[in-house]
């Protein structure tokens, strides 16, 4: 410092540092240290800055004592996570018995896998013991739980004779496209220069209000205020009434940030780098019949604004031939207009301002298209096979996210090639919903043993690597509040 180095200095809050230049400045430092309650700062240091609502007031104050308590006994975070899914699970099972008792257990042991996992961070950053597969099991098994707990509300609805099937699978459509949206848009954005817009100061100005702060975050629907509201729910109502409510928080918070990125893009100047523009590409999941159309485009075309516009034209296309009432084969057609549409959006790189939304887009169309042909087929069991195979898929796609945080880069080519891309399943499923039209159980049959070949090939390999890549343990540890 006295040099004239640029010295680094982080916020220390209660913590001291200084460097005395005298004895009398030395015992002044030394009382000031020893005024410090180390504990304290240790248990405050092991919440999140930045939780929701939910989870800063009725989980963080005790959890981290349960973290400190976990610590003084060698638990692992680890274990703790461990013990969080297993929890979510049983009450899933309980949800599943589709009795009033049941779901009263199932919503008290939600809340109970919610603690455990606030706790699991809180301990790991209480002990400093991170660790690449503590992140990627904190990472998927929030997913694994919550869309368990869905499929074992379904099930507990059916014992009634109330099919809710398709609702269970919408919501976790919902869900799994919003996190796309945070997903690529962050992507799309973290390294990029000039990454200013009037509509990013407007946030930063409303974050600086008290109020403000927790109204925004709550309104998203975060993981927190989610559980606490399907717990509740899943205790005093009905699984019908649980997957509205969760379908229509999801689609008010999807929308809320889908709207506030989009005008966020349209009015910065963001210069996108070639790192960001192939973290969108791997996103996308675009498989070989993509790939094959974008390379077939001239390669001096010029990149156009309207790539979002084409990803958008094709999901119509297939979500709406989908829909049609008629001919299965129309959906066959949306789907070979989707492809093709899909391969030209792909075809040049993505620094478009709006080129995030490609990867949302193309989530809702193939993930759009599976439930809506389940739910038109006859067989009663299309629907769960339908809720395995998106579920097996979105897996594959949260995996890619985590691998890209971490900085190894998305899935081997090849992964993503046996796979099919997401072109590849979207028109597979439309021809095999087209084949067996008047066979609802051989189409049944048909998505469950998708499901089961995408489930296997995605699993073994994301083991693998997780396993032994050695990647860094960097994960967002649940979702932006």
């Amino acid at each position: 410092d006295a040099d004239g180095v640029a010295v680094h200095r982080p916020q220390l809050g209660t913590l001291v540092a200084t460097v005395p230049t005298d004895a009398e400045a030395r015992d002044t430092a030394r009382a000031a240290v020893a005024a410090v309650d180390d504990e304290a700062v240790r248990l405050r240091s092991a919440v999140k800055a930045h939780d929701g609502f939910f989870t800063t007031f009725f989980i963080s104050p005790y959890s981290r004592y349960i973290a400190r308590w976990c610590a003084r006994r060698g638990l692992t975070p680890n274990q703790v996570t461990t013990a969080s899914l297993l929890t979510a699970l049983i009450a899933a099972g309980c949800a599943a018995t589709g009795e009033r008792g049941g779901y009263v257990a199932a919503g008290v042991l939600l809340l109970v896998s919610f603690v455990l996992d606030c706790t699991d961070g809180q301990l790991a950053r209480y002990a400093l013991k991170y660790s690449t597969m503590g992140a990627w099991l904190d990472a998927t098994f929030d997913r694994a739980k919550e869309y368990a707990f869905y499929a074992g509300l379904a099930l507990g609805a059916a014992r009634n004779g109330d099919d809710v099937w398709a609702l269970a699978l919408g919501a976790m459509v919902l869900m799994t496209c919003r996190h796309v949206v945070d997903f690529s848009f962050n992507e799309a954005n973290h390294d990029a220069t000039a990454n200013t817009s009037p509509t990013a100061a407007l946030s930063s100005r409303l974050d600086g209000v008290g109020w403000t702060v927790w109204a925004r975050r709550m309104i998203i629907l975060p993981i927190g205020e989610r559980w606490a509201m399907i717990a509740v729910l899943t205790a005093a109502t009905s699984p019908r009434i649980v997957f509205w409510a969760l379908i229509i928080g999801c689609a008010f918070g999807a929308c809320y940030t889908t709207a506030g990125r989009v005008l966020r893009s349209l009015t910065r100047k963001a210069k996108r780098t070639d790192r960001a523009a192939r973290a969108l590409a791997d996103l996308t999941d675009s498989g070989p019949i993509a790939e094959t159309v974008a390379r077939l485009r001239s390669r001096d075309a010029r990149h156009y604004a309207s790539t979002p516009l084409l990803a958008a034209f094709g999901a119509v296309a297939v979500l709406g031939s989908a829909l049609v009432q008629g001919d299965p084969w129309t959906a066959v057609g949306g789907a070979v207009a989707y492809v093709l549409l899909s391969g030209l959006a792909v075809s040049q790189p993505l620094k478009g301002s709006l080129d995030w939304l490609l990867p949302p887009l193309f989530r809702a169309a193939e993930y759009g298209t599976v439930l809506v042909l389940a739910a038109k087929s006859d067989a009663p069991q299309a629907l769960p096979a339908a809720f395995g195979l998106v579920a097996a898929v979105a897996y594959h796609h949260y995996d890619t996210v985590y691998r890209i945080r971490g900085g190894t880069g998305a899935p081997p080519a090849w992964l993503v090639r046996v796979t099919g891309g997401h072109e590849g399943r979207t028109l597979l499923v439309t021809v095999l919903a087209a084949l067996l039209a008047d066979r609802g159980d051989d189409f049944t049959l048909a998505l469950t043993a998708l499901a089961v070949a995408v489930a296997l090939v995605v699993l073994v390999e994301s083991i693998r690597f997780w396993v032994s890549a050695g990647a860094p343990a960097v994960h967002d540890e649940g979702e932006t509040a």
